[in-house]
């Protein structure tokens, strides 16, 4: 591709606050423990699920801990134990059981993307939630928190040191508003009817096939069209994302 029609690189920002930052900033991995012990790994045969866990950017946590609501809204209501020296950037500050996380980076977007701060996906904790946040970081001069509420109280809930607490995933803002819903019947797209009626039907007698025990079905196990990026009628679908490449942070040598 000729240089200058190259679309213009979009930078992202993390600047670091402090002299010395050692918290991990790096790519979502597409790994989850709970899908690596299911049978079979069954669970990365669905792509959504697969993307979603890529779709960003995780800070992990510097310290393992534990931590214990006692029931009360005061910030006191929860202990945290930590596993060696207690780190004053894991504390209970805002009370309603919530545990918050300092980011020590300000991040700075290009104009008009959001970050929406969440929990990394598909990433289940038993007896605790993250909250989750949209900022406008393209203009913002300061820093927000990743906080996560327990739910379930007199229980001890863990994290582990290098386990990551919070996802940054990049979102273009006035998206959902600019789109224009309508609620219609599947007759007014013939096209896609025929196409959502030749995959209900592939579908039907690709699970009459399991059930049984049809060789042809057995030995494909599962439907891999959307895998694959096919559509019902045998077209491949060009752009179609199997998995997501995200760039490294890299470190401004200058500022070293």
């Amino acid at each position: 591709m000729p240089e200058e029609s190259k679309p213009a690189e979009q930078q992202l920002f993390a600047y670091e606050l402090y002299p010395t930052v050692d918290t991990v900033l790096e790519p979502a991995p597409i790994n989850r423990d709970w899908m690596d012990n299911a049978h079979q790994r069954h669970p990365y045969r669905c792509l959504p699920l697969v993307i979603a866990n890529q779709s960003g950017w995780v800070l992990r946590s510097t310290a393992g801990f534990r931590a214990y609501w006692y029931g009360g809204v005061n910030k006191e209501d929860v202990e945290i134990q930590f596993d060696a020296h207690e780190d004053n950037r894991i504390v209970s500050h805002f009370g309603s059981a919530v545990i918050t996380f300092t980011v020590p980076f300000l991040f700075r977007t290009p104009p008009g993307i959001n970050l929406w701060v969440k929990g990394p996906s598909n990433m289940v904790k038993d007896g605790i939630q993250p909250l989750e946040g949209v900022v406008e970081s393209d203009w913002l001069a300061s820093t927000f928190t990743m906080n996560w509420k327990i739910t379930r109280q007199n229980e001890w809930v863990r994290f582990e040191k290098g386990e990551p607490y919070c996802m940054l995933v990049p979102v273009p803002r006035g998206l959902a508003e600019s789109l224009v819903p309508r609620q219609t019947q599947l007759s007014t797209n013939p096209e896609l009817q025929e196409q959502y009626r030749l995959w209900e039907e592939g579908r039907k007698g690709f699970l009459h096939g399991l059930r049984t025990r049809d060789p042809e079905a057995v030995k494909r196990g599962w439907q891999k069209d959307y895998f694959q990026g096919r559509t019902p009628d045998g077209k491949e679908i060009d752009e179609h994302q199997t998995r997501l490449s995200i760039k490294e942070f890299e470190k401004d040598k200058k500022a070293e």
